[in-house]
Parts: structure tokens; sequence; C-alpha cells
């Protein structure tokens, strides 16, 4: 798959006539429109918790993921299952248009959550808990959990997802020494409070 148009041609499409028009002339937003909007939606706001937004994402970290999925080093059942087969037809050229286009969309709304539940997730997202050697988590993602390049955005994330993803980074299942580090000792509790919490940002 090829993706030659220039950014600022792309901008200039997308600005003017929305991804049908854009991904006519740009294979790298027909997959968009093709592909990944049956599970993360046209605009990365995805149609189930399975799946998740990709709205307002850090363009560094969804190039780094797309490119593990490429490659199979990012190796989590779901990767495997969903997109290591998707990402295998994509060179970096389309790889940096889609993490752009998704980076550029509006951010998805905050889920409803019990207030106690997003009080006690937001403690620990701003303040770590000292006693289970878990530092703080807007050291790396930002003190609104907006992300910060390679470190992924979090807020207004599928709390399904995100609990989901903390578990695998507890048990190996997706690879990533600082996030095994800072994920081992949360407990289950721990883990839907601070889901809770960036869910509904």
């Amino acid at each position: 798959m090829k993706a030659n148009a220039p950014v600022l041609t792309l901008a200039c499409l997308l600005l003017a006539g929305g991804i049908a028009e854009a991904a006519d002339s740009n294979p790298a937003l027909d997959l968009v429109r093709r592909e990944c909007s049956t599970c993360h939606g046209a605009q990365g706001i995805s149609t189930s918790p399975t799946f998740p937004n990709l709205a307002a994402q850090t363009p560094q970290y969804l190039e780094a993921q797309l490119k593990a999925f490429r490659d199979r080093s990012r190796a989590d059942p779901h990767a495997q299952a969903f997109m290591w087969g998707m990402a295998a037809q994509l060179n970096d050229a389309a790889i940096k248009t889609i993490a752009e286009y998704f980076s550029k969309q509006p951010p998805a709304q905050g889920e409803s959550a019990d207030p106690a539940e997003v009080a006690a997730g937001r403690k620990i997202f701003e303040e770590g808990i000292e006693k289970q050697d878990v530092p703080a988590c807007l050291s790396c993602h930002g003190d609104k959990a907006q992300g910060n390049e390679v470190f992924p955005r979090l807020a207004s994330q599928r709390r399904g997802y995100l609990e989901r993803q903390l578990e695998a980074f507890a048990a190996n299942l997706r690879e990533n020494e600082i996030m095994h580090q800072n994920s081992r000792h949360l407990t289950a509790l721990q883990i839907s409070q601070l889901a809770a919490f960036l869910s509904s940002q």
C-alpha cells in the first residue's frame, strides 16, 4: 500500500470534504474508511469497548503501535487477533497518514461513572500509591491524561479497554517493562477505579 499525498494536500482534502473525499485520492485514508472504521469508528470513536478510541491520540504513539503490530513485536492476544493482519499491509507512509488523521479528530466524550470510583482513580493517577510502589500516572501521560508523544492519551479512553490493558501489562501478556512494573502491584479494584477516572475525562 502506498500513501504518496503530501501532508498539505491531505489537510486540504480533509478540510474540503472530509474522509470520504480524501480517501478517493489517498489509499491510507481509504483503508481508514473501509477497515479501521469498522472497529474504531470513522473518526476514531470506537464502536465497542473491546476496541480503543483513537481520536485525539498522540500521533507518535499511534505510529509506534502500528509498527509494532506490523512487525509483531506487540503480541498481546487482541493484537494478534485483530491487528497483525491489518497492519501487515501498511508501509511507513501509510502508518504516518493514518496516525495523523486520527490524532486530529475531536476526542471522545468522557463516560459517566460512580463519583467515588472516579475520585479514587484520580488519586491513583495524580499521586500513585507509594506503599505499593505505584508511581503517579501523570508523570508520563500528562496532568490531564492527554498523552505525551509516545506515552498515550488515556483521557476518555474506553473503560473496559483500559482495564484489559492494565491487566495485560501486569501479567506481561503485553510486554512493556515500565508498564509491567507500574501495574503489577495494582489490585483489581484499583485498576477498575483508575479506568473509571480516565474514561470519565
